[in-house]
């Protein structure tokens, strides 16, 4: 079913994006998925992780984050004295690639309005990338390397927003010298999310 930017700009709730995103043909992937991965996580968060595309168990559970990668954001937060209830995670990418491959220029092009009407909806007050790919998705001339644990200020998308990019959980899980920084990069969530709400934005 071919659902149209505009009937995505209209969904006045998450779950009525879940209900397209069931019968969304907007791009090939809908064919090989076992399950929807739109996102989960509290509609009213202040705090919105986006990352790049379901994964194996991910495709099978239907829901973002719960593999190994997934454990380790899990133990994160923990950290920061927060919970997966607190929080909305989603993905750029709402079906599984096959063999896992990098998403498709065109494929995150089709999906875009879903997450834009996501992110509209739950209207975080920090946004923050899960790797590399979910980064260059929307900031292509940014480089992970350089920007990671640095947040950052748009109005890119039409609304002034709060940025912050972090190495994916899944490249620190094989990379000691990478999850420590990650680890390093992700406790410093609280301090960004405290001087947001002081500047009131």
């Amino acid at each position: 079913m071919s659902i149209t930017k505009e009937e995505i700009s209209r969904a006045v709730s998450l779950v009525e994006i879940k209900e397209l995103v069931s019968k969304c043909e907007r791009c090939s992937l809908y064919a090989t998925k076992t399950n929807d991965v739109v996102g989960v996580g509290n509609e009213n968060a202040d705090i919105m992780f986006i990352g790049e595309a379901p994964g194996k168990n991910e495709d099978e559970q239907g829901e973002p984050f719960v593999g190994a990668a997934g454990k380790l954001l899990n133990e994160m937060l923990a950290g920061i004295n927060l919970k997966r209830e607190d929080i909305y995670i989603a993905n750029v990418l709402k079906h599984r690639p096959p063999s896992n491959r990098d998403p498709l220029p065109a494929e995150a092009e089709a999906c875009w309005p879903y997450l834009k009407r996501q992110i509209e909806l739950i209207n975080p007050k920090l946004i923050v990338f899960l790797g590399r790919h979910a980064t260059h998705r929307y900031f292509p001339e940014m480089k992970i390397s350089e920007a990671h644990g640095n947040a950052f200020r748009t109005e890119k998308w039409g609304r002034k927003q709060v940025f912050l990019a972090l190495y994916h959980p899944a490249a620190a899980l094989y990379n000691g010298g990478m999850k420590a920084t990650l680890v390093a990069d992700f406790n410093k969530i609280p301090k960004i999310l405290e001087k947001i709400i002081k500047e009131g934005n």
